[in-house]
């Protein structure tokens, strides 16, 4: 692939304050090394160091392997934007809206992208009766803005909601929406010369959680992939369609990720986007670039490439 930028100085921006940070962290350093492997210049930078906003004014490329709040939604962005520092990922627009899951879904849905109905639950909010008048059992909790599955819970009835609410401590509130049974399929998009191409859907098959949890995703012997996946070509179809318009839709740029749940009569649900994927070697994005014939270093690389902005508001 011909690069189309010439990066120079390249920080790897990682760590950060969210609750994803050691997931940050895994995956800067095999974007670190890969990059380092490949002859870049490069330097690692935490997001989460006080001099962060100076360290970062000094290099030329921001290469972003940093995920959950005050990276992916849109305020680290703003930060290099306003230093005219080109990086990787979506813009400041793309990545606040992505964040924010019942705004994103909202867009989605708009677009034509099958989503699952929900409720907002603000934060704190120990009342049960916004959601089981317009909801049944059983249902799912999920934050407004967070990923990795992090403080998901599933609700059972009634009892269970009234357990769980008071818990919520999430600034940006909560929301509720249907508990679906199926298979958790993902879809990476990664742009190659300024189109999005989509990778071989994956399926994630949990081997005793009840859902792909945050617990159950930290522990391997818990799940195993499939990729491809092993779905009928018209699933396949509909899920690499429906990641490809929410991509363009919500102006992601470089790379994104689609989650699903694909229902056992085989239609599948958007659930979330994910404007920084996990780079580790074996995280999502690498095995379903590896099934399309891309090594890791090449995907780094490709990512990289994507880097050409020069500064300037990107919607």
């Amino acid at each position: 692939m011909t690069q189309s930028l010439e990066p120079g100085r390249i920080a790897v921006v990682s760590g950060g304050r969210s609750t994803e940070r050691e997931r940050s962290l895994m995956s800067g350093r095999a974007a670190l090394e890969s990059l380092d492997r490949q002859g870049y210049t490069t330097v690692f930078l935490d997001a989460a160091d006080k001099d962060f906003a100076d360290q970062v004014r000094g290099v030329d490329v921001a290469f972003l392997a940093i995920a959950g709040q005050y990276a992916e939604d849109g305020k680290l962005q703003g930060l290099l934007e306003s230093l005219s520092i080109p990086y990787t990922g979506s813009g400041v627009t793309a990545s606040a809206i992505g964040m924010h899951k019942t705004f994103a879904k909202t867009v989605a849905a708009a677009a034509g992208v099958a989503v699952l109905p929900s409720v907002t639950v603000p934060a704190r909010d120990t009342l049960t009766q916004a959601i089981t008048s317009t909801m049944t059992f059983p249902l799912i909790l999920k934050p407004l803005s967070e990923g990795g599955s992090i403080g998901m819970t599933v609700c059972h009835d009634s009892a269970e909601l009234a357990a769980a609410l008071p818990t919520v401590t999430a600034a940006d509130g909560w929301f509720a929406e249907p508990f679906t049974t199926g298979t958790p399929v993902t879809c990476g998009i990664l742009e190659v010369d300024g189109s999005p191409m989509a990778l071989p859907p994956l399926e994630t098959l949990p081997t005793d959680a009840e859902f792909y949890d945050y617990a159950t995703k930290r522990d391997k012997t818990k799940y195993h992939y499939r990729c491809p996946a092993e779905l009928p070509s018209a699933t396949i179809d509909a899920i690499t369609t429906a990641a490809l318009t929410v991509h363009s839709t919500l102006a992601c740029t470089g790379y994104s990720r689609s989650d699903f749940i694909v229902t056992p009569d085989g239609s599948p649900v958007w659930l979330e986007v994910n404007t920084l994927p996990g780079l580790s070697h074996t995280g999502n994005l690498a095995t379903m670039a590896g099934a399309a014939g891309i090594d890791y270093d090449q995907l780094i690389r490709m990512i990289l490439a994507t880097a050409t902005t020069n500064g300037g508001y990107r919607p």
